[in-house]
């Protein structure tokens, strides 16, 4: 997160904001509503002319419709139609709704007597002008972005999403629709990771993988390195003999380590000509599983989201479970809430087995001092969704 930082902020229009969370406080300009209107279709009255015997006819004197500006005053003895959310005229203090009378247009036969203010939205009944509507670190959400537009707002100051470079490395990579050759298979991180890191709310810039060589990898970067907030690499970062990822960084400051975790022990972090550079390994789950630990937490904070981390929950396991001693496990999970909190694994610990990750829903985390867990044992579930 601290690699990363905050993104600058930026007054979007509202139509570009959702998902976004707001920079700075807002305070309402105006009122809502902004005049007092009418809450129903029916007739604008003075509610002291219903007063004596019912049924009463009374003479229409004018048509409101909505989106009126000029208003006549209602004389005593008088009613005005009027529709839902017109202005109430000077004089009324009351609207009897069109299913009490007899829909005149000349004039009406009201059946039921009305008490001042009945079906009359007053001015600044939903907000008074001055008021403080949504607050800094809001996620803007289409209500809040309609509360904004309600209220005359054309713009909102929010920080900006983050533009990410991914970019997956290993001579061994085809893109999907090609045949495949003799130990070639087909790349997936690269759409995985941005597809993840425009589900987090972030724009992702998915390079052409590279092959094993520094040179390309170098060459493969330079064009993006002015456009982009972020690089996430994939492969490259183990101890094998061919980590261009680890080659080409390891002179720059950028850090490569293991991490007492499983899968997604091999990691790198750190700047390359100033730009935060994420690398995860390269076999997709822990890939996918090191994206959900580190760099989709990151990613959201600098965009100032107040809660960046997956929510948890503790659940059962059905089935039992081994895990290495001193990593800490991210098992893949299929959490059922309404089946009273329990969790299945899906598919076993191996890092390759992307199908597994594709069908849960969540991630099970086993602690690192746990290496065996019993059937019925409690868990944290981290959420994928």
């Amino acid at each position: 997160m601290e690699l990363v930082g905050l993104m600058p902020v930026l007054r979007l229009p509202l139509d570009e904001c959702l998902g976004l969370v707001l920079a700075d406080d807002v305070v309402a300009p105006l009122a809502l509503p902004p005049f007092d209107n009418s809450a129903m279709d029916g007739y604008a009255v003075r509610a002291a002319d219903l007063e004596g015997d019912l049924p009463v006819r009374l003479p229409v004197a004018d048509d409101i419709p909505a989106g009126r500006t000029r208003l006549t005053a209602l004389e005593p003895g008088t009613v005005h139609r009027i529709m839902t959310g017109a202005p109430v005229p000077p004089g009324a203090d009351a609207v009897v709704q069109v299913e009490w009378t007899d829909g005149g247009t000349r004039t009406v036969t009201i059946e039921k007597a009305v008490s001042p203010g009945q079906n009359i939205r007053t001015a600044g009944d939903d907000v008074r002008e001055g008021d403080p509507v949504l607050t800094a670190g809001t996620v803007l959400r289409p209500s809040t972005v309609g509360l904004a537009s309600a209220l005359g707002l054309p713009v909102l100051p929010v920080r900006r999403r983050p533009r990410v470079l991914v970019l997956s490395t290993g001579s061994e990579l085809v893109e999907p629709g090609r045949p495949l050759e003799p130990g070639q298979i087909y790349e997936s991180n690269g759409m995985m990771l941005a597809s993840a890191i425009r589900d987090a709310g972030a724009e992702a810039v998915r390079l052409q993988f590279v092959p094993d060589d520094v040179e390309a990898f170098h060459r493969a970067l330079a064009p993006h390195l002015g456009s982009v907030d972020v690089v996430v690499t994939s492969g490259g970062v183990s101890a094998g003999a061919y980590e261009v990822v680890k080659d080409a960084l390891a002179d720059h400051d950028v850090r490569f380590t293991k991490v007492a975790m499983q899968p997604g022990g091999p990691q790198g972090s750190g700047r390359y000509q100033g730009l935060p550079v994420l690398s995860l390994p390269g076999n997709p789950v822990s890939a996918q599983v090191s994206f959900e630990v580190f760099v989709r937490p990151a990613l959201l904070a600098s965009m100032g989201h107040p809660q960046p981390e997956r929510p948890t929950a503790r659940a059962r396991i059905t089935t039992s479970l081994t895990s290495p001693a001193g990593r800490t496990q991210f098992r893949r999970g299929l959490h059922d809430p309404s089946s009273g909190q329990v969790v299945t694994p899906v598919g076993g610990p191996g890092s390759h087995l992307l199908s597994a990750l594709a069908l849960s829903n969540c991630l099970i985390e086993v602690p690192e001092d746990v290496t065996e867990l019993a059937a019925g044992s409690e868990v944290t579930v981290r959420y994928l969704q």
